[in-house]
């Protein structure tokens, strides 16, 4: 009988404790970050040395990474299907859930990002659709999948933004036609806070220290500016109305300069209107997806032409080397003669020069040549592969792309008020257009100078006069060549020559040797022996100068539509495609400035003071922020309007409060019909200390508190999670400057650890930050200072409802 009341007791005491622990496992690793998936039962952890790690709920590791670099935030996309990483340099690092791979690097900041929040347009309703974006990527239809990053040989094309491996994923993700619209939004220790649509496209950036903050005071309105201040805490509203920050810094009237005393040091609250991202959201949407795509299709001719530059020059170097050898002998032997003059003597049949057969026999070899030969032809595969497969399809899927924008911008109503500039894209229209000639210059000279070409292709060289390259070539192609199929290319038919020439001096036999043409010999050495067009049309430094018939012919074409610029034959590959990087970069930059000087600061709010600014700087501020949907517009179908909550630990000491938490809500809620301003104070006993916080789902705090150390004892912990439905809010002031550290005013709550307002789960061991949370999964996880993961389920009371009800149906 006493056993069975034991057993009894024992269940009842078990099925009174809150928060079921669901594992308790080790970690090798002290963990610093730590961010539930908002979709799936993923824990993404960053630790001390800046691995990140990801676990599934039953704790089985996916994936280890290592970026490489210091990574001081952490968050999720709202669907779960990126995770993005802010870091000590200042970039976003994007990588992939399924298998860590990483899938964009963004540089928008110069300091550590400190804060993440990934945002998305939230739907009135369960049932509404209107808030997917349905605007239709038609480049799908007329081009093939949008080519990659070359990689050819093992050469990597350089530091390009753009993953190195997973180019599908990369496709996937820019085209992203029917999601939600969402923004990222990063702050960094410098005060600077960055948008970002879908996490790929920046469209705006301010810095709170420059951002003026009107407020009224005493009837007057006044203008106050934050000066030295950071970026704690940054939260986009689900409807895109409203960014809430947490900023530590100094707060000084910028009328009154000359007074030397600071307003207020210490943590402030900021309210920002981003409702420019909500009212735009759909013309936003279109010129993020198209400028995206073309930023990636840039990065793809850039690598390439950086690809094609790298190998060609390489085997050029070979060629070089071994051929510069030829004018120190023909010096060495006391002759005036070039190398051309060599080599045409050889041709037609004059005596070779002792220094010429030195040359061919001593110093280049019959072992030296195929090796060369190799390497060229090597080369001119590679180079007509780059073109094909990555530079020529870029190109051109850019300019459908830019095309799609120009019509765009002509939609003047709906594009110029955020920055669509018509004037700018067609500019960049034509420098893509000159773009698209100079890529087919560069495909039809790298044909006639190394590619095997039928014979009808000869003509090639005619376009090459007109077009400004080998201009002083004549046809000396005779009815002969034009019949037969293929002719050989310049470089391998001079080298079939060469190759036969040294048989010849060393009396071997020549039936194995390609026949050679020896009029293309004679192009060769008049033109590319010593020269080098491939090269050129690779260097931004290198020019040409068109015939005057061609420069008649393109002023002819203005008048039909043709380049304004009728001295864009006169450039490069390399320098024309600068010009458009430099024209993308001003176009772009357009929106990404007017979106910026449409965000403004409504409100602001100091929280408490520290002793020096110093202070904030070296300490860690502890705080939450988010938005919940009011319950009155729970069940509305046209609209609902959001409450903000901010939960922040108070400094020891600050606003002569010991161990406080504050409360505030409604803060960016302005409207008069709105719930008021309010907050309140929770003191928590004096034997704790709050270790980490954070709002939870249906306006409720989970608090994470720990014991002080002491001797006696090992240490005890608590999750402790409060409903703020059972708190004293108490309405504050939001005048200025009656309303500064105005919290100080309110009376504090008595958190005891059998309270009735809220669940108390006592934990056997002293813990440390992070504390982990998901709204979604209801899950909290805890990690203790003896390296081990706690993982507790929040809703138990749910999940066995929702477990009956399922065996019910």
């Amino acid at each position: 009988m006493a056993e069975g009341e034991h057993m009894e007791e024992a269940s009842t005491a078990a099925a009174a404790t809150p928060f079921q622990l669901q594992f308790d496992k080790p970690i090798p690793f002290q963990i610093k970050m730590a961010e539930w998936n908002p979709e799936k039962d993923l824990l993404a952890m960053v630790t001390d040395d800046s691995k990140v790690i990801l676990h599934r709920f039953n704790w089985q590791r996916l994936w280890t990474i290592s970026p490489g670099k210091c990574i001081t935030s952490i968050c999720w996309s709202p669907d779960g299907k990126i995770v993005a990483l802010g870091t000590e340099d200042g970039l976003v690092l994007l990588h992939d859930v399924e298998n860590g791979k990483m899938l964009r690097r963004i540089k928008s900041h110069d300091v550590a990002i400190v804060c993440l929040n990934w945002a998305e347009d939230e739907p009135l309703s369960r049932t509404d659709k209107d808030g997917l974006l349905s605007y239709e990527d038609r480049t799908t239809r007329f081009f093939p999948p949008a080519p990659v990053i070359p990689r050819i040989g093992g050469l990597n094309s350089g530091d390009t933004g753009l993953a190195d491996e997973n180019e599908e994923s990369i496709q996937e993700f820019s085209s992203a036609s029917c999601h939600r619209f969402n923004i990222l939004c990063s702050g960094d220790k410098g005060g600077c806070i960055c948008f970002s649509i879908f996490g790929i496209f920046p469209v705006g950036k301010i810095n709170i220290n420059d951002v003026p903050i009107h407020v009224q005071s005493s009837g007057n309105k006044t203008c106050y500016q934050l000066q030295d201040a950071s970026i704690s805490k940054v939260c986009l509203s689900g409807n895109l109305h409203q960014l809430v920050l947490l900023c530590p810094g100094k707060l000084v009237d910028i009328d009154n300069l000359s007074l030397s005393n600071h307003i207020s040091v210490g943590l402030h609250c900021l309210h920002l209107d981003t409702s420019i991202f909500f009212n735009r959201k759909n013309e936003l949407h279109q010129i993020s997806q198209q400028a995206s795509s073309i930023q990636d299709l840039v990065e793809v001719v850039r690598a390439s032409i950086s690809m094609m530059a790298k190998q060609w020059s390489s085997a050029m170097n070979l060629f070089n080397e071994k051929f510069s050898a030829l004018p120190s002998l023909i010096a060495a032997h006391g002759m005036e003669s070039s190398s051309e003059d060599e080599f045409m003597s050889l041709l037609f049949g004059t005596r070779t020069s002792p220094a010429l057969h030195q040359f061919l026999v001593s110093s280049l070899g019959e072992a030296a040549l195929k090796r060369i030969a190799k390497a060229v032809d090597s080369a001119g595969r590679e180079l007509r592969v780059v073109v094909s497969e990555h530079l020529q399809p870029a190109v051109e899927i850019i300019s459908f792309r830019l095309a799609e924008l120009r019509g765009l911008a002509r939609w003047r109503s709906r594009f110029q008020n955020i920055g669509l500039d018509e004037k700018l894209i067609d500019g960049v229209t034509e420098k893509i257009g000159m773009l698209v000639v100079q890529v087919e210059r560069f495909s039809r000279v790298a044909a006639t100078v190394l590619y095997l070409v039928p014979s009808s292709c000869i003509s090639i060289l005619n376009l090459c006069l007109n077009l400004g390259i080998l201009r002083k070539i004549p046809l000396l192609v005779s009815e002969y060549d034009m019949s037969v199929h293929v002719v050989s290319s310049e470089f391998q038919n001079f080298f079939s020559w060469v190759l036969k020439c040294v048989k010849i001096l060393l009396s071997e036999p020549t039936d194995q040797v390609p026949a050679a043409n020896s009029e293309l010999v004679v192009l060769f050495l008049k033109f590319l022996l010593d020269k080098d067009p491939i090269k050129q049309l690779l260097d931004a430094n290198q020019s040409f100068e068109c015939d005057l018939d061609t420069v008649r012919h393109l002023e002819q074409l203005v008048v039909l539509g043709g380049f304004t610029d009728t001295q864009f034959l006169d450039k490069t590959l390399m320098k024309q495609f600068n010009e458009l990087d430099e024209s993308l970069e001003e176009a772009f930059l357009m929106p990404f400035t007017t979106i910026s000087s449409q965000i403004h600061c409504q409100e602001l709010l100091p929280l408490y003071p520290v002793a020096s600014s110093v202070d904030l700087s070296s300490s860690y501020i502890l705080s939450s922020a988010s938005f919940y949907k009011d319950e009155d517009s729970q069940n509305s179908g046209s609209s609902y309007s959001l409450t903000d909550y901010i939960c922040f630990k108070i400094p020891e000491g600050s606003l002569n409060l010991k161990n406080c938490i504050g409360v505030i809500k409604n803060f960016s809620n302005s409207s008069s019909s709105r719930p008021s301003l309010s907050g309140c104070l929770l003191r928590i006993p004096d034997e704790y200390e709050c270790i980490d916080v954070s709002l939870y789902k249906d306006n409720q705090i989970v608090v994470l508190l720990s014991e002080r150390p002491c001797s006696d004892s090992p240490g005890r912990s608590y999750v402790v999670m409060l409903r703020t439905e059972n708190f004293s809010f108490v309405p504050l002031s939001r005048m200025f400057p009656s309303n500064i550290y105005s919290v100080q005013e309110l009376s504090a709550l008595e958190l005891q650890l059998d309270t009735d307002y809220g669940k108390v789960r006592s934990i056997p061991h002293a813990v440390s930050t992070p504390l982990a949370v998901s709204a979604s999964r209801g899950v909290a996880c805890v990690f203790s200072s003896r390296r081990h993961a706690l993982v507790y389920i929040l809703d138990e009371d749910e999940d066995e409802d929702e477990d009956e009800a399922s065996d019910m149906e």
